[in-house]
């Protein structure tokens, strides 16, 4: 399963295109400033791209698109730990 989106580059201001893809059970993101140009591996992933794929499954579940519950769920979760380890931080 693959989702892709654009949005802005934080070093340059610039769009840039991004992707996550699901294989074999794990989450793997990317990203590349060109429509046409290689696409750089090992992007971390930042809060607001994860909400932006628990979005998208939840869009794509309703038509039926590949995406189960357990797709749903391990993305939901990501994004629980995630703000329990900030919430540990402050």
């Amino acid at each position: 399963m693959q989702i892709k989106w654009t949005d802005v580059d934080p070093a340059t201001g610039r769009r840039r295109f991004l992707s996550a893809e699901k294989f074999a059970g794990e989450w793997s993101f990317r990203w590349k400033l060109q429509r046409r140009g290689d696409w750089t591996r090992g992007l971390q992933p930042t809060r607001a791209m994860w909400e932006h794929v628990l979005d998208s499954l939840h869009r794509r579940y309703r038509r039926r698109e590949g995406v189960d519950d357990a797709d749903i769920a391990k993305v939901d979760r990501i994004l629980k730990d995630w703000k329990r380890s900030v919430d540990e931080e402050e």
